[in-house]
């Protein structure tokens, strides 16, 4: 397929400004590759980010908000976009998916990882409960929680891996690994935001090993504070993000020498947060744990 560098040029820009305004923390390491690669990385970002915004637009009610994923997913497949503000996108991922040679299985991983909340029925692993007036979905094991992690991040870890170029296919695995630490930290940041939307990644199975329930979740979002038995499951996930961080020792050298400070910078700053969360004592039921902008800017600077 040809393209045209005008209309090129233009959804870079549109993609870029998306990425800037949106990607608060992965925008840091899109700064650190050469400009195609950062290009790239801003239209599969702006890309995933519209499939978010869909999924997640509490304004909508879920009927009305599946009926606009499938007619965004239907205009994607077939090419044709029907709201302007995809044209661009929709035109800078093709070319990047022709450039990286980008699987298309794989696209269509990161969207069936952004509507997993759409779906009619509920995924393989997850239950529906009433906590009182509240109806929540719940992982029901650590083992369906990371089948949920590898299609929202670990996929994300082979696009960008594809973008940024390797030759050795040991980076296949490691990548998926990053995802996982990537996700499992946003989870423990994210526990308040997501138990008021109705969703607890907190798996059943850790929850009953530590003695707590869903509504115990709820009561401590609700209070703000952390009980002893909460802090304990929550340093058991970081301790396994912890371990899957590693992965990043092996995976750079096997990256192509232009990418490699940009994983440095992504793997840095997420690291970061995890760290900050465990430095708090796993605060998170409170205001959002976050590294500050000069920290990721001192970051991106070394």
């Amino acid at each position: 397929m040809r393209y045209d560098d005008a209309s090129l040029e233009a959804a870079f820009v549109y993609c870029r400004a998306v990425a800037k305004r949106e990607a608060k923390n992965f925008y840091y390491g899109f700064l650190a590759l050469p400009a195609h690669k950062r290009d790239a990385m801003c239209a599969v970002y702006a890309f995933m980010r519209r499939a978010d915004d869909i999924s997640d637009d509490e304004a909508l009610p879920m009927e009305q908000r599946r009926d606009l994923m499938a007619r965004w997913l239907l205009s994607w497949r077939t090419g044709s976009a029907v709201d302007p503000q995809d044209a661009p996108v929709f035109l800078a991922v093709r070319y990047v998916q022709q450039r990286f040679a980008v699987p298309g299985e794989l696209l269509e991983q990161l969207i069936q990882g952004t509507t997993m909340d759409l779906l009619p029925t509920l995924p393989a692993g997850v239950r529906r409960i009433a906590v009182g007036q509240r109806v929540l979905d719940q992982y029901e094991t650590v083992a369906a929680l990371e089948g949920y992690c590898y299609l929202v991040a670990s996929v994300v870890g082979l696009v960008t891996i594809r973008i940024f170029g390797y030759t050795d296919s040991r980076a296949d695995a490691f990548a998926e690994q990053l995802g996982l630490a990537f996700q499992l930290t946003n989870i423990l940041r994210d526990v308040k935001e997501d138990a008021e939307r109705g969703r607890i990644y907190l798996p059943q199975e850790l929850l009953a090993k530590y003695g707590l329930q869903p509504p115990d979740v709820l009561e401590q979002v609700q209070h703000e504070d952390v009980s002893p038995a909460m802090q304990t499951l929550l340093a058991e996930l970081a301790i396994r993000a912890q371990s899957l961080y590693a992965a990043a020792d092996r995976l750079i050298p096997l990256l192509e020498p232009d990418s490699r400070p940009a994983m440095h910078v992504l793997v840095n700053i997420y690291h970061l947060l995890l760290r900050q969360i465990i430095k708090e004592h796993y605060r998170v039921f409170g205001e959002r744990v976050r590294v500050s902008t000069a920290r990721k800017v001192a970051v991106l600077s070394r």
